[in-house]
């Protein structure tokens, strides 16, 4: 005596099922219309000196030819020209 449905038997059926069914709506939308457009990044105007991403509006220090995030002055001057930040 068997019970239920042997994987051959479960695999159909399942994709009898999607197919009467039909995909989830989302994904039906993006198929019909495609992706919807990502949010506008702002543009990328290069790297700094620590390999990090330099937007348009990012607020920079050029110091002898290198380019230094005004976030990365603090590790740039500690790492690099051996200064050190102390409270008084």
């Amino acid at each position: 005596m068997r019970f239920g449905l042997s994987r051959c038997e479960q695999s159909t059926k399942y994709i009898e099922r999607r197919i009467h069914m039909g995909d989830h709506p989302t994904i039906e939308q993006v198929q019909r219309t495609g992706f919807p457009n990502m949010v506008a990044q702002p543009e990328h105007a290069g790297m700094d000196y620590f390999g990090d991403e330099i937007l348009d509006g990012d607020d920079i220090v050029e110091y002898d030819g290198e380019i230094i995030l005004k976030d990365n002055l603090e590790r740039y001057l500690t790492e690099f020209m051996e200064f050190e930040f102390k409270t008084a």
